[in-house]
């Protein structure tokens, strides 16, 4: 679970985890309460980081540490208290039924009764976002932060985003190497104090703005292509009818032909850009395949303390591992 100042529910989440676990690994962003401590008393695996990173930085932690530990599965679970551990082997049920990723959503089986409709508004804007970003998952909730991976899912998904929108990132690449996925309902709390270090709405803005970050990386020919023609026509369009004009009443509209000049110039230099970046897209995603998608795989530099009254809890190891470039 990523965890940062977590220290009034952490305890409670540990411990409902270890329940349904062989191992409970809480990943600490950076905290500057008693996160940490109280992680390691209750035995869980700690991973430090000594700055804050992200969200997207603490998963990223978190799959890197599953792979170099050979995890089968790996439940990622919020611990301010939202999510419900009881509701684990849902989740894992359906994990093994050869379900290679499964999410828990608050949108089925009258789960969003519960949700504030705010909250709705924003969440049904992100699932749009990050469905146009490349995601063609019939999911209901992008967003989930509960959810489960099974070993082909641990393997394939390298997070390179450190923000919240890492969620939506993962997502794409579940549509990309075509993982088999579904969705259990579960129940999120809203009535917990302190749950997030944002308000609702710069948090929501935040992770649009790196969704939207992610369709122009992923289909510049969506994102410039589309407005490029479209200010293209616009703009060709205000020429035709310029000079028409001109010729049936020999008056020249210098503003009408300077703007559809305007838009016409910019409509070509989106379209090229579109084509530009696609291409370059295209040279990196094979580049990364060839090359086994090494860089993505890197473990950022961390502190891993062992879980307190086991051997070894003072020792304290440099991540990443070895073999694993910084």
């Amino acid at each position: 679970m990523p965890a940062y100042n977590e220290e009034a529910y952490i305890a409670k989440t540990i411990v409902g985890a270890q329940q349904h676990g062989d191992k409970v690994l809480v990943v600490d962003d950076g905290s500057t309460d008693e996160t940490v401590r109280i992680a390691g008393a209750l035995g869980a695996l700690v991973v430090q980081h000594e700055t804050n990173k992200g969200y997207g930085g603490a998963l990223q932690t978190i799959f890197c540490t599953a792979r170099e530990m050979g995890a089968e599965e790996l439940v990622i679970i919020d611990a301010d208290g939202q999510h419900n551990p009881a509701e684990i082997p849902n989740l894992l049920a359906e994990l093994r039924k050869g379900i290679d990723v499964v999410i828990g959503s608050r949108f089925i089986e009258g789960a969003a009764g519960e949700i504030p409709a705010y909250r709705k508004v924003g969440m049904r804007v992100l699932d749009t976002a990050t469905t146009l970003a490349g995601n063609s998952l019939a999911i209901t909730d992008s967003q989930s932060g509960f959810r489960a991976y099974g070993r082909k899912a641990i393997d394939a998904i390298r997070i390179n985003g450190k923000g919240m929108s890492a969620g939506s990132e993962i997502l794409i690449q579940i549509s990309d190497h075509r993982l088999k996925v579904t969705e259990v309902p579960i129940q999120v709390r809203y009535d917990i104090q302190g749950t997030s270090s944002k308000d609702p709405v710069s948090h929501g803005v935040g992770v649009l703005m790196n969704i939207v970050r992610l369709i122009s990386l992923r289909r510049p020919l969506v994102f410039f292509g589309i407005p490029g023609l479209v200010f293209t026509l616009f703009g060709l369009g205000a020429e035709l009818h310029t000079f028409a004009e001109y010729y049936r009443t020999d008056q020249f509209h210098y503003i009408l032909f300077t703007g559809g000049f305007s838009m016409l110039i910019l409509g070509l230099l989106l379209v090229a850009v579109g084509m530009i970046l696609y291409s370059l897209v295209q040279i990196i995603l094979q580049g990364q395949e060839s090359a086994g998608r090494v860089a993505s795989d890197s473990i950022p530099m961390v502190t891993f303390l062992h879980a307190e009254g086991s051997e070894g809890a003072e020792e304290k190891t440099a991540y990443p591992p070895e073999g694993v470039p910084e």
